[in-house]
């Protein structure tokens, strides 16, 4: 069974299609962000199409902050240029002459005070696109989308190839601490033995009483349970990454989970002496991988 890519949420792609009245340009821009927020900037006429935009960018985008930009010819990309009212400014100045010739004054009109008069200038109305232009933006939305795809594909191939090497750290440390835990109760007994001679100064232990001190310290400060989901959540990480497709917030979570796991093992091996200092230096990895790991998968899709 193939594999599905993985997408970073991060790129820009820009696409354009000619047309008899000038050139169509769409560009689309992605960032990080919890969810699917999509942005549509451009002329009012194309607002006609803002269903059908969604519904491409849905169809090829999952979770992100998706900026649209359309640019139409003959049309502004942000609104568009006050019209002059003609028969308006012609009667204002009528008008004024006719105020100045009855007052017997001799003046000229303020042309800024004439543009100020309410209705002077206005904003043209834009037309709903004809069915040539509206079907280029569309070809152009999903050339762009494929554009963007193709670099965020690319991107996630290589932040995958960062995380996998973070999550081999963190499974060969694991492994390592295993390793290291399976000589610790002979150590914790040991160090118990020399103890209790101190405190009993040469006096003869009862070797069963030993072993049950000895038994209890270990219990308490044993890490098998939290290695071993330590490794299982390395395992689903290293799954996940393979399997591809929309892996951010499954992968947020299983960081989390493997974050307590470590602080675990650190918090039960803090105060065992000389045999713990190698758990802790492998432990304090573990726990800066997953961070590493955290990191980069904020970025994945």
């Amino acid at each position: 069974m193939t594999s599905a890519p993985l997408h970073s949420m991060t790129g820009f792609a820009r696409a354009r299609r000619s047309h008899a009245a000038g050139e169509i340009v769409v560009s689309v821009k992605t960032v990080n962000h919890r969810g699917l927020d999509i942005h549509i900037r451009g002329p009012e006429a194309a607002d006609p199409l803002e269903a059908s935009i969604r519904a491409i960018v849905k169809g090829q985008i999952v979770r992100g902050h998706v900026e649209i930009r359309i640019s139409l010819p003959g049309l502004a990309s942000e609104g568009s240029a006050p019209q002059l009212n003609r028969p308006l400014l012609d009667a204002y100045m009528k008008a004024f002459q006719e105020a100045a010739d009855a007052l017997g004054i001799d003046d000229e009109p303020d042309i800024n005070a004439a543009l100020r008069t309410p209705g002077m200038l206005a904003l043209r109305e834009e037309a709903e696109p004809e069915a040539s232009i509206s079907s280029g933006v569309l070809e152009a939305l999903g050339e762009a989308l494929a554009q963007l795809n193709s670099f965020r594909e690319r991107e996630g191939d290589e932040i995958a190839t960062e995380m996998r090497k973070h999550n081999a750290r963190i499974a060969e440390g694991a492994a390592e601490m295993e390793r290291i835990r399976q000589c610790a109760t002979e150590a914790f007994q040991s160090r118990l033995t020399e103890r209790l001679k101190d405190l009993l100064k040469g006096a003869q232990l009862d070797p069963q009483r030993l072993a049950q001190e000895a038994a209890i310290l270990a219990d308490r400060s044993d890490i098998g349970e939290e290695l071993a989901r330590l490794r299982i959540h390395s395992a689903q990480v290293a799954a996940l990454l393979d399997a591809g497709g929309e892996a951010g917030k499954k992968l947020d979570f299983l960081l989390q989970e493997m974050n307590r796991e470590a602080n675990t093992i650190l918090s039960k091996t803090s105060g065992i002496g000389e045999t713990g200092l190698p758990i802790t230096e492998l432990g304090l990895a573990a726990k800066a991988d997953i961070e590493k790991i955290r990191e980069q998968s904020l970025n994945l899709e």
